[in-house]
C-alpha cells in the first residue's frame, strides 16, 4: 500500500465515518447495550421529576448508533423492567415507575409514613377541604370552567383555583366555545408527578383518590367545547402543563369564596 492510500486509510479510521455511506458513526456507543440499566438508573437518581424516553435516548447516546439500538424506545422499556425485576428481588424501597409522560424513581407506598415524618410535613401545607374538592372535580371533568365549578360545589371557588394554580396543581388549558369564552382549566404534569400517573387516563374510581368525593363527580364530562392548547406531542403538552402561575391567565373575577 502506498504512503498515500496508507494517509487516506488512516484518515478514515480517524474521522469514525462509513466510506460508502457517510451517514453512520463507526465508533463504539459511550455504553455498552449491558450497561443501559446501570445508566438509566444513575439518570433518574439525579432526576427530582419524570425523565421522558427520549431524554433517556439522547443522554446515553443511543439516538447516535441506531445501528447498535435500533429501538430506543423498546430498550429503555426492557432496561427498566430487569431493574424493577432486581429491586424485587433484592427488596428494594422503590421501584422506577412510569409518571407524566417519563419515568421517576419512586418510594413504595407502604414508606410514606416514615417519608412524611423525616420530612416534617406540616398540617398547613396540606390542601382544604375546599382545594380537594376542587382538584377533584377539575381532575375527572376536565376541562371545565370555574362557572361549572361553582355549580357543582355551591359556592364561588376563584381563590381556591387561584391557590391550585399556585401549587401547580391546576393550570388554564383554553377557553370554551361559549358566551364570554370563559377559561377552561385541567390539570398540569406536577399533578400526574404527586398522585404517580402517567397520564389523566390512568386516573383510579374517585374514591380511591379522593375519598368520599364520588358523589360529588359524576362520570358525565361538561358540555362545554373547547378551544384548548395543542396538545398533538405528549411531551410538548406535558411541558406546557408545567409552566409556573406567573406565565398564565389570571383569573379576573373576585369573590369572598373559600380559599385552599
Amino acid at each position: 500500500m502506498s504512503k498515500t492510500a496508507t494517509a487516506e486509510h488512516d484518515t478514515q479510521a480517524k474521522s469514525g465515518r462509513q466510506t460508502d455511506s457517510g451517514s453512520e458513526t463507526l465508533e463504539k456507543p459511550a455504553f455498552a447495550p449491558d450497561r443501559i440499566p446501570a445508566v438509566i438508573e444513575a439518570l433518574l437518581l439525579t432526576m427530582d421529576k419524570a425523565l421522558a424516553p427520549g431524554k433517556i435516548a439522547e443522554a446515553t447516546g443511543m439516538r447516535d448508533h441506531p445501528g447498535v439500538f435500533p429501538k430506543p424506545t423498546q430498550t429503555i422499556e426492557a432496561a427498566i423492567e430487569v431493574l424493577n425485576e432486581d429491586y424485587a428481588k433484592t427488596g428494594r424501597a422503590f421501584r422506577i415507575e412510569s409518571v407524566a409522560g417519563g419515568y421517576r424513581i419512586m418510594t413504595l407506598p407502604e414508606f410514606a409514613p416514615a417519608i412524611a415524618a423525616i420530612q416534617g410535613l406540616r398540617e398547613s401545607s396540606k390542601l382544604s377541604r375546599a382545594a380537594i374538592e376542587t382538584l377533584a372535580i377539575v381532575a375527572y371533568r376536565q376541562p371545565i370552567t370555574r362557572v361549572q365549578i361553582e355549580t357543582i360545589r355551591g359556592v364561588a371557588c376563584g381563590e381556591v383555583l387561584r391557590g391550585l394554580m399556585e401549587k401547580n396543581l391546576v393550570t388554564i388549558v383554553g377557553r370554551a366555545e361559549e358566551l364570554g369564552r370563559p377559561l377552561l382549566y385541567g390539570t398540569t404534569k406536577r399533578f400526574l408527578e404527586v398522585f404517580g400517573l402517567a397520564a389523566i387516563k390512568d386516573l383510579p374510581p374517585v374514591n380511591d383518590v379522593f375519598p368520599g368525593l364520588s358523589n360529588l363527580i359524576t362520570e358525565q364530562k361538561p358540555a362545554s367545547k373547547a378551544i384548548a392548547k395543542d396538545a398533538s406531542d405528549p411531551e410538548d403538552s406535558a411541558d406546557a402543563a408545567d409552566e409556573s402561575p406567573e406565565s398564565q391567565p389570571t383569573i379576573d373575577e373576585t369573590d369572598s369564596g373559600d380559599s385552599a
